[in-house]
């Protein structure tokens, strides 16, 4: 199974298959594997002994970053992402470590987690998508329902105190408009973020 892969100047972490939301232009409704990797879905969830011996694999004076994005979403794992993180910081602390997230983890783990990041985590890229929350649900089809814009939002907010960089993005193709756009953008800058938008990927 795909646990590490590389994306240009980064290696990318693989950890789960599962994800709060069914967006609409997800990556995995077009196939198994994305930027000619093998297949990105998982028999089963790697141990985080076998997350840390398949980046031991890599030669890091090559790579600029390690992200933390594959086919589900990173903070279904958090112990696991977490303690992985940590573990390449004190291997290397210059080493950048970047978690691309649907910012949805304080209602998947049941608690606040922003704080938990800190020290462990130089860059957060949250998918904040829309400005409209009724857009949010009908674009993320997150199982959490209403619930699950608000609490992107705070989680993005509480993760600009401890997290370096905290990037919101939105999907190009999808958001075209460019009145849309800057609004996304104020949302963003009204939480302490700066937003990217990002390519759609096919």
């Amino acid at each position: 199974m795909t646990i590490t892969y590389q994306v240009k100047n980064s290696i990318y972490v693989n950890i789960t298959n599962r994800c709060p939301c069914a967006c609409t232009f997800c990556l995995r409704t077009h196939g198994p594997g994305v930027f000619g990797s093998d297949s990105l879905w998982l028999d089963r969830e790697p141990t985080t002994d076998e997350i840390a011996e398949s980046l031991a694999t890599w030669d890091y004076t090559r790579f600029r970053e390690v992200v933390f994005c594959g086919y589900g979403e990173p903070t279904e794992r958090l112990d696991a992402l977490l303690a992985v993180a940590e573990h390449l910081k004190m291997r290397d602390a210059s080493l950048r470590i970047r978690v691309n997230t649907n910012g949805l983890s304080d209602l998947v783990n049941g608690r606040p987690t922003a704080g938990m990041f800190a020290n462990k985590v130089d860059c957060l890229s949250i998918s904040l998508n829309t400005d409209d929350p009724d857009e949010y649900l009908a674009v993320c089809r997150p199982r959490f329902g209403k619930a699950a814009y608000p609490a992107m939002l705070k989680f993005a907010k509480e993760a600009t105190a401890v997290v370096p960089e905290v990037v919101m993005t939105v999907v190009g193709e999808p958001v075209t408009d460019s009145g849309k756009q800057a609004r996304c953008r104020v949302v963003a800058e009204s939480l302490g973020a700066r937003l990217r938008i990002r390519p759609y990927e096919r």
